[in-house]
């Protein structure tokens, strides 16, 4: 009796229990827009785009920041960086990101 009362309570809080609550995921969006802005080597740093999310098993969040070169050599022109965010440690890594390209829509 004992055990079926705990298949049926697992059965029932289980998928509930898993699932992360749109509060969460607006949380988690905000502090990977924090974190990587604030990594940002780039004036006028912005987000572009959607947080891109890796497989738990790797633990990242993706963003693309957009900005402005702060040094006076590259005359204001605007520069991209790719950020990942570690899940885990709530760090962000920037790497200069250039070279990546939109689609662009038919």
């Amino acid at each position: 009796m004992k055990t079926k009362l705990i298949v049926i309570l697992g059965m029932l809080i289980s998928p509930a229990a898993l699932a992360s609550s749109a509060n969460a995921w607006q949380d988690h969006h905000a502090a990977v827009k924090s974190a990587c802005i604030k990594a940002s080597s780039l004036s006028k740093a912005r987000a572009v785009g959607n947080i891109h999310l890796f497989d738990d098993r790797a633990g990242f969040s993706a963003l693309l920041i957009e900005g402005v070169y702060p040094q006076k050599q590259m005359k204001n022109q605007r520069g991209r960086e790719l950020c990942l965010y570690q899940r885990t440690s709530k760090q962000a890594f920037i790497a200069e990101a250039d070279d990546l390209q939109a689609i662009k829509k038919r």
